[in-house]
């Protein structure tokens, strides 16, 4: 029996509330995240992905306050990153409600982070967030895509397609790809970049980045991803989980 693809809201919080844009420029206001956690979770939400798009410091006990408030409300699955750096800031999240943690940056700076949280807390709590663009100018990668640090500012210059197979082989439970170029555009995911990824990664990979349509959602199912994210077209109602659900139904995919 095929496994079920999965429907994932994402939520950007910055100081306590949603917030979205295109490129990860010009946020507006998505509203409250236990809200909207609610709505989700009444739709057929298969999971939650919040991501602190602060990160620093200060805002950290806010978002923990919002991630324990979801987790007390709300019994969907929920993943959370944004400024994780160490197995203690893997630990605090699960303790606040969690179920699984997301990483990034800290993992470029630092693969053996990716190690560490598998071997402390298990490959299935941590997913490797991986931010990656075409490459422009006078980067080179075999593939043609990079990763990104700084929502997508920050070019790092290695190779996107090796490092998630790379963070798979560490440890990393799942990869949520998510293509910089595509984000927030409502354009449809990077199709051929999701296709690049799963050709040399075994774990489970999480397509992001560009939905706008139902279709598009059943593209990426076809492209190999095993869970599709979204959040514009949810915060902003041009869509339902519901409705998403109902046409990968149709086209013959398997959902919960």
């Amino acid at each position: 029996m095929a496994v079920a693809l999965r429907v994932i809201p994402c939520l950007d919080v910055d100081a306590g509330r949603v917030v979205k844009g295109v490129n990860f420029e010009n946020l507006r206001d998505a509203g409250d995240p236990v809200e909207l956690a609610h709505r989700y979770d009444a739709e057929g939400a298969d999971e939650l992905t919040f991501l602190d798009v602060s990160a620093s410091s200060g805002n950290r006990e806010t978002t923990y306050d919002v991630v324990r408030r979801t987790a007390e409300e709300v019994f969907v699955p929920l993943t959370v990153g944004g400024g994780v750096r160490s197995t203690d800031d893997v630990d605090r999240l699960l303790r606040a409600g969690a179920d699984k943690v997301g990483v990034n940056t800290a993992a470029i700076a630092r693969p053996d982070l990716i190690a560490e949280i598998a071997q402390r807390f298990g490959s299935q709590v941590l997913v490797l967030s991986v931010d990656a663009r075409r490459v422009t100018g006078d980067v080179r990668t075999d593939s043609g895509y990079e990763v990104t640090t700084h929502g997508g500012r920050t070019g790092t210059g290695i190779d996107a397609v090796e490092w998630a197979a790379r963070a798979a082989e560490l440890g990393a439970g799942e990869i949520l790809l998510n293509s910089m170029d595509a984000d927030g555009t409502t354009a449809g995911f990077d199709l051929e970049m999701l296709r690049d990824v799963r050709r040399e990664v075994r774990v489970p990979l999480i397509a992001s980045g560009g939905a706008g349509t139902p279709e598009h959602f059943v593209e990426a199912a076809l492209a190999g991803a095993d869970a599709v994210l979204a959040a514009s077209v949810f915060h902003f109602g041009a869509l339902t989980v519901a409705q998403v659900k109902d046409h990968l139904r149709g086209a013959g995919i398997t959902v919960r």
